[in-house]
C-alpha cells in the first residue's frame, strides 16, 4: 500500500542524514524496515522504532573532494571511501532524469557486483524501488533511492569465477546442491572469497532436436554461468518467484545455521524481483542470474550441513496482518525484513519460516 500519513517520508529525511554503514562495515537498514513497517500498516510505530535504530546510525562520512563523474565513474567503482561522492553523483542524476531512466543505465552496470555489502545495498534499492511504484515519486523517495545506487556502486563486489557444477530442476533443489563453503569461520568478504561454484539454474533451455551443448565458462559475477536461460522476460520472472520462494521455505529448516545472515538468501532475490517492473524486459534475465548467485552465495556461505524438522504448525495460525505485527513488535531489523518477503511468499510455510525468525533473532523491543 501506498503512504498517505506521510510517514515515510518524514522517516526517510531523518535517515538520510546518516550514512549507509556503521561500525566499520555494517549496513544501516532503517530505509528498509521503516518502508516494510510503512507497507503493512505499522505507520504508528515508525518513529518509535527509528527513535531506538537511531542512535547506532553514524553521519554521512566527507566526500573525498573528487566528484564522481560520467568520464570516471569506472575508476570509483567499489571503493567504499568514495560512499559520500557515489551519492551526491546519484542524487543529481536523479534530479536531473527521471528515476527509472537512471535505475534503467546502472542497473546492468552494478548487477554484477550485487554480493556488496552482504547483499544490503541491492535489497535497499529493492525496498526504494517498490515505493516509487506503488505511489508518489516524492523528494525523499527519489532521493531514497539515489542513496541505495550509491551505496551500491561504492561497495560494489563481484563474486569469483565460478565454475557450473550440472543443471538443477528446481529452485529448491538447486539451493539443497549448492556446496558449503570448506571454511565458516570468516566474516562473509571470507566466505565468498572461497566460493567455487554453483549449481545451473534454471536449466539452460535446449533445442530437442540439437546435440546437447556444454555450458560456456563463467564470466566474472555471473555466479552459474549464462547458458541459455529461461526463454524470455517473463519466464525469468517466474524462476525468479520460484528462487524467492524457495530460499523462503529453506529457511524454516535451516535458520538455525545463521537466523541473521540466512535472511539474505531469500531478501536479495525478493528485492531483484521487486525491481523487475521499473527495467527494460532485456534486464530481466540477467537479474534472474545474479539473484540467483547471490541467494546461492548466501547459502553456500552460512547454510548448517543439517536441517531441522519444519516446525509444528501452530494452532490458529496468524493471518498476515497479524503475524507481521508480531515482526514489528519484535523489533529486530533483519526480521522485520524476512516477515515482509514471506508475506510477498504467501503460503503456510512461509509463514513458519517468518515465524522462526522471530523466534530465533534477539528481540529488540
Amino acid at each position: 500500500m501506498d503512504d498517505t500519513t506521510g510517514t515515510l517520508d518524514e522517516a526517510l529525511e531523518r535517515i538520510h542524514v546518516s550514512g549507509p554503514e556503521r561500525d566499520g562495515w555494517l549496513s544501516n537498514h532503517a530505509p528498509m524496515a521503516v518502508e516494510a513497517l510503512v507497507r503493512h500498516g505499522q505507520a504508528p510505530a515508525v518513529h518509535r522504532w527509528l527513535d531506538r535504530y537511531g542512535p547506532k546510525l553514524e553521519e554521512m562520512p566527507d566526500g573525498t573532494g573528487s566528484p564522481v563523474t560520467a568520464r570516471n565513474w569506472h575508476e570509483a567503482l567499489g571503493d567504499p571511501r568514495r560512499i559520500a561522492d557515489w551519492t551526491a553523483f546519484f542524487e543529481q542524476e536523479t534530479a536531473e532524469k527521471p528515476w527509472r531512466d537512471v535505475l534503467a543505465e546502472w542497473w546492468p552496470r552494478l548487477l554484477p557486483g550485487i554480493a556488496a555489502g552482504a547483499t544490503h545495498p541491492a535489497i535497499r534499492v529493492g525496498h526504494s524501488v517498490r515505493t516509487l511504484l506503488a505511489g508518489e515519486e516524492s523528494v525523499p523517495r527519489v532521493r531514497e533511492l539515489a542513496h541505495a545506487l550509491g551505496y551500491w556502486a561504492a561497495r560494489h563486489q563481484p563474486l569469483p569465477a565460478l565454475t557450473p557444477l550440472g543443471p538443477a530442476p528446481s529452485a529448491a533443489a538447486a539451493l539443497y546442491r549448492v556446496p558449503l563453503v570448506p571454511d565458516p569461520n570468516g566474516g562473509i568478504r571470507e566466505r565468498f572469497a572461497q566460493l567455487t561454484g554453483f549449481p545451473t539454474w534454471p536449466e539452460p533451455e535446449r533445442d530437442s532436436a540439437a546435440e546437447p551443448e556444454r555450458d560456456p565458462a563463467p564470466g566474472r559475477g555471473g555466479g552459474t554461468g549464462p547458458g541459455r536461460g529461461p526463454g524470455g522476460p517473463e519466464a525469468a520472472r517466474s524462476a525468479l518467484r520460484e528462487l524467492v520462494r524457495a530460499s523462503t521455505h529453506r529457511y524454516a529448516t535451516h535458520a538455525h545455521g545463521d537466523p541473521i545472515m540466512l535472511v539474505h538468501a531469500a531478501t536479495a532475490p525478493n528485492a531483484v524481483l521487486r525491481t523487475l517492473p521499473a527495467l527494460p524486459g532485456e534486464l530481466w534475465v540477467p537479474s534472474l542470474r545474479a539473484a540467483w548467485a547471490a541467494s546461492a552465495a548466501v547459502t553456500a556461505a552460512y547454510a548448517p550441513r543439517e536441517a531441522a524438522p519444519v516446525p509444528a504448525p501452530e494452532s490458529g495460525a496468524p493471518d498476515a496482518g497479524e503475524l507481521f505485527a508480531r515482526a514489528a513488535a519484535h523489533g529486530d531489523d533483519h526480521t522485520i525484513k524476512f516477515a515482509d518477503t514471506a508475506l510477498d511468499v504467501g503460503d503456510a510455510l512461509a509463514f513458519t519460516a517468518a515465524r522462526r525468525a522471530i523466534e530465533l533473532n534477539p528481540p529488540v523491543f
